[in-house]
């Protein structure tokens, strides 16, 4: 599996994923990384519509992610992987997907959250999981668009007293 991107968006198939990223990566499979999203028939059967007609769309689970991962017929597939969230992105890479840059897009404010930047909001959980992955060397940027500037996850935390 050719990891293009690999990116943290709550808000998963939309606009930006499904043009401006998909375009500059230019990959040819969106793979949503979720347990929850994996076990509800109809946010995946939306999910796979929201994909521009010339990327396929799947909705899988961690597990099954890492069950693919190595398959021959994955090889030179390139993909974007679309996360939920940082927990199951620190799984992923503890179960041996390799990564060494994360893109956080979007992580909305929920009830226990605190806003970080005004599109990411993180608990507890989800900076024990960024702290993990940065002491593992990954680079853990913000950025909506690939014509943003990069802020580094750990910065931006550091900096508003999360850390």
């Amino acid at each position: 599996m050719d990891i293009r991107l690999l990116r943290i968006d709550d808000r998963l198939i939309h606009g930006q994923v499904a043009t401006t990223w998909a375009k500059s990566t230019g990959i040819s499979r969106i793979i949503v990384v979720s347990d929850q999203v994996a076990s509800n028939s109809l946010q995946k059967l939306l999910l796979k519509q929201a994909a521009p007609p010339e990327i396929k769309a799947h909705v899988i689970s961690v597990s099954k992610l890492i069950e693919i991962a190595g398959h021959p017929l994955m090889k030179d597939v390139k993909v974007m992987l679309l996360f939920t969230n940082p927990s199951d992105v620190m799984e992923s890479y503890k179960r041996g997907i390799p990564m060494k840059v994360v893109n956080i897009g979007g992580m909305k404010f929920t009830e226990g959250k605190q806003m970080v930047t005004h599109f990411v909001s993180v608990d507890q959980e989800d900076i024990n999981a960024f702290q993990y992955l940065d002491a593992q060397g990954i680079e853990l940027e913000i950025r909506k668009v690939p014509s943003d500037r990069k802020q580094l996850v750990i910065d931006v935390l550091k900096k508003g007293d999360f850390l």
